[in-house]
């Protein structure tokens, strides 16, 4: 895969900010990639949330559907499904800003500018908890609007604010 990824925009959060977009996302390549690292929230029990973005604005409406596999290495692995949710990846695990907490991953984005089209998303994440433990997800989503989108928006349930993170957008070339 070497040089088949190209970088198209980045973020790195330094200081609170309540959330990151990235954008860029055309008809260049067919599919995108989104990497996340570092990345930690200002206070304890926050839930990260996933969007996509229409004309760089987040999508909140309650068209998110999703389903994924829990990894945990404290307790037996669980199945997630939900729908008509206002992003994805709400409501599996909770993020913290305890010693050593944080929040990667990576997301792959399909259809994406393709307004006749839904518009996909597979994710691997993974996390560290603080009790402590260790925990992951890996499954996909489908944001059932049929528009263009430019980009991805992250950030916290209840308007929580980002303490640090590195978010990346690429390309993956043809």
């Amino acid at each position: 895969m070497s040089g088949s990824l190209i970088k198209i925009a980045e973020t790195t959060v330094t200081s609170a900010v309540s959330s990151v977009t990235l954008t860029g996302i055309d008809s260049t390549y067919n599919v995108y990639m989104c990497k996340m690292n570092n990345v930690v929230a200002d206070s304890d029990g926050r839930q990260l949330l996933f969007r996509v973005t229409a004309s760089g604005t987040a999508q909140t409406t309650s068209n998110y559907d999703q389903a994924s596999k829990g990894l945990r290495t404290d307790t037996s692995f669980t199945n997630q499904a939900n729908q008509n949710q206002s992003a994805w990846l709400s409501g599996t695990f909770l993020s913290g800003n305890g010693t050593g907490e944080e929040d990667d991953g990576i997301f792959y984005l399909f259809n994406f500018n393709n307004a006749s089209e839904y518009s996909f998303a597979t994710f691997e994440t993974v996390k560290l908890q603080g009790s402590p433990f260790l925990a992951g997800e890996q499954g996909g989503g489908v944001y059932t609007v049929t528009e263009a989108h430019n980009g991805v928006n992250f950030s916290w349930d209840g308007g929580h604010n980002f303490s640090s993170g590195k978010f990346t957008l690429y390309g993956l070339k043809k």
